[in-house]
């Protein structure tokens, strides 16, 4: 199994190779060079199975043996372990053939957990073995920040530096991150928006010497092995469902459009799903491009849903790549287009072939506080506000009947106290083991939305620099 980037102009790598690296040289996201393929007897027998033994069976096609199947099994045991539920994803039914499935069981209480819990494992394992060490650079809407520090935490090969645009994340998970106590954790508070953070992250894996120096990694979702990671509860939720003897639809809130490629990864994979649905909330770029084939940036909007607060939806290239036959240059010309005059559009044949797997709805701030109120009242259960976006697009989209409809809770109510409260008039607490967490001292550094500025503060941070200097 090879890697190969979406702008066609790096070597292909491995999947180990791949995972470290994160963003290939030339600026693109690896990719696999072909689609493997679970047969249908294969999924069918992940019913009733642990988590984890379903996350081993659907990463090992991709991992193709660079992993030892016993390390991997050892490794996605010990990533799972710590979810408190036992299912560690489960569905819980708020309408009729309707399910939430629960992604927020995890110790930071976001879908975010059930990727990066094992990547930070697969990575420190991998460096072990390599007798290497990395630095990670993290730009965050608000969740992935808090998910890595929490997943690598004190891992003696790697440092973790996280910017997350100040202001524009809830106390919660600016907390999650900014109170670590770890010495290879630093968080950096930007003055601008997450696509200023992920622009700044995009151009440090571009700038050669500084990527070099520091042995630089990343664990957004650009990085594949966390797309693969995310496709598992595709699997564990469609099969409890019925699949793959029956077709099951997802709606997926998604800003940046990773967690919804995920599926994506398990329909190709051979999972019968018969619709995604992109859920935008007001920023909603992905919608406006399934309508219209026109993929425009427009200023970022704050809203109650600040993880979704994303215009530079990054995994929308894996897709072009897909749609557009694997031509890396014809995904360059796009990506030159949407950097010189902020928008490119799709040739008809590449939005054809999107739209047969995906639909899109925008849903506004009032439909999300009305679906939130709505819930409350139907189900007696709190959401948090990306997940209301999720249901109030499902509720938008045509439906067959036959086919269970799954929508992404993607956070914990907690998370988002203030705007929950607002929506149902009910604050939600943070779990007991969370419960101190307004009184921990905060650690953080703002700096301006500038690559430079932020690269030397990763310099004095990042040990690996430290010993390539003086070696």
């Amino acid at each position: 199994m090879h890697y190969i980037s979406t702008r066609g102009e790096t070597a292909p790598l491995g999947f180990t190779e791949a995972m470290l690296a994160g963003l290939a040289p030339d600026g693109g996201l690896y990719v696999p060079a072909a689609w493997p393929r679970l047969e249908r007897d294969a999924i069918a027998a992940f019913a009733g199975r642990p988590y984890a033994e379903v996350a081993v069976e659907v990463i090992r096609p991709f991992s193709d043996g660079s992993i030892r199947e016993a390390d991997l099994a050892r490794m996605a045991r010990e990533a799972y372990a710590g979810f408190r539920h036992p299912a560690v994803a489960p569905l819980t039914q708020i309408g009729v053939n309707t399910f939430a499935l629960e992604l927020f069981h995890g110790p930071t209480l976001a879908f975010k957990d059930l990727a990066l819990q094992l990547l930070a494992r697969l990575m420190d394992h991998a460096l072990a073995a390599r007798g290497e060490r990395r630095t990670i650079v993290v730009a965050t809407s608000g969740d992935t920040g808090g998910a890595a520090i929490e997943a690598f935490a004190d891992t003696g090969r790697i440092d973790v530096v996280v910017l997350f645009p100040e202001g524009r994340i809830s106390d919660v998970q600016r907390r999650m991150m900014t109170t670590a106590k770890s010495a290879n954790i630093h968080a950096i508070a930007i003055d601008g928006t997450f696509d200023d953070c992920q622009t700044i992250l995009k151009g440090m894996f571009t700038h050669a010497d500084f990527r070099n120096r520091v042995n630089l990694s990343g664990v957004n979702s650009i990085n594949w092995a966390r797309i693969v990671a995310q496709a598992v509860y595709y699997f564990t939720a469609a099969v409890a469902l019925g699949a793959p003897h029956r077709a099951v639809a997802f709606s997926v809130p998604t800003g940046n459009f990773g967690d919804i490629y995920a599926g994506y990864v398990a329909q190709r994979l051979g999972l019968p799903i018969e619709r995604l649905t992109i859920a935008t909330n007001v920023n909603d770029i992905l919608a406006r491009v399934l309508a219209t084939g026109s993929y425009e940036l427009r200023d970022v909007m704050p809203t109650s849903s600040p993880s979704m607060d994303i215009q530079v939806a990054s995994n929308f290239e894996r897709l072009l790549f897909e749609v557009y036959a694997h031509d890396g240059s014809a995904v360059c010309a796009l990506m030159d287009s949407l950097a010189r005059t902020r928008r490119f559009s799709l040739s008809g044949r590449a939005l054809g072939q999107i739209r047969a797997s995906f639909t899109a709805a925008r849903v506004d701030e009032e439909e999300v506080a009305a679906t939130m109120r709505a819930v409350k009242r139907e189900t007696g259960i709190l959401i948090d506000p990306h997940t209301a976006v999720g249901i109030a697009a499902a509720e938008k989209e045509p439906r067959n009947p036959a086919a269970p409809m799954v929508m992404l809770a993607t956070a914990h109510p907690a998370k988002f106290p203030d705007a929950v409260a607002a929506a149902c008039g009910e604050r939600p607490k943070l779990p007991e083991w969370l419960s101190d967490l307004h009184q921990r001292p905060e650690r953080v550094t703002v700096l301006p939305a500038d690559q430079s500025a932020v690269e030397r503060f990763v310099l004095t941070t990042s040990r690996a620099a430290q010993e390539g200097a003086a070696a």
